[in-house]
């Protein structure tokens, strides 16, 4: 597995090995001891989570807040997305920046996304499946949002805003500027 940095502290691409041959292929999309061997820093995971979505489907960003913030380790099985993380990591020299990648089920690509983050994704194929890792479990009290079409964050989606398809809770969380001011 290659790890790579990306302009972000912390927010790591993870290029695994793939053994590939007339039948198919075969790669470990986990392995903790050798995560542990490249980098210390993505920590145990204790939730698996799926989603399906179709072209359009736009999901974020959203954030735990402590005591419950997650760290996440994301990968495409089927499909292509568009995956964002906005450093929230209050004092750090990139606070308000994000670092987008574009994930497969054909590259194999992970993207791990680190506590103090907010995470989002665009659907960029026809249909996904998409699953992550979380590094604590979910809680519906502490969760927490930032307005996809922030001005601020100027996140470009990869889709017409014309196509996109939202949640009603994603089409009304606060802006970055009304997330700073409630720190």
């Amino acid at each position: 597995m290659e790890i790579i940095k990306t302009d972000i502290e912390g927010v790591l691409i993870l290029k695994p090995h793939i053994f590939g041959d007339a039948r198919g292929y075969f790669y470990e999309s986990y392995n903790k001891k050798l995560l542990s061997d490249l980098a210390p820093e993505i920590p145990e995971f204790v939730q698996d989570n799926q989603s399906y979505s179709t072209y359009g489907v736009v999901r974020g960003l959203h954030f735990q807040k402590a005591p419950y913030a997650q760290a996440k380790l994301v990968r495409v099985v089927s499909g292509k997305v568009l995956d964002v993380a906005v450093d929230l990591r209050a004092g750090s020299p990139t606070f308000g920046k994000h670092v987008s990648v574009e994930l497969s089920g054909e590259d194999h690509l992970q993207f791990f996304i680190p506590e103090g983050f907010a995470h989002g994704f665009s659907i960029l194929s026809h249909e996904v499946v998409f699953q992550y890792k979380c590094s604590r479990f979910y809680n519906k009290e502490s969760e927490g949002g930032i307005i996809f079409n922030d001005p601020d964050l100027g996140i470009d989606w990869g889709i017409p805003q014309k196509d996109m398809i939202l949640s009603p809770k994603d089409k009304v969380h606060p802006t970055f500027a009304q997330y700073i001011k409630s720190l």
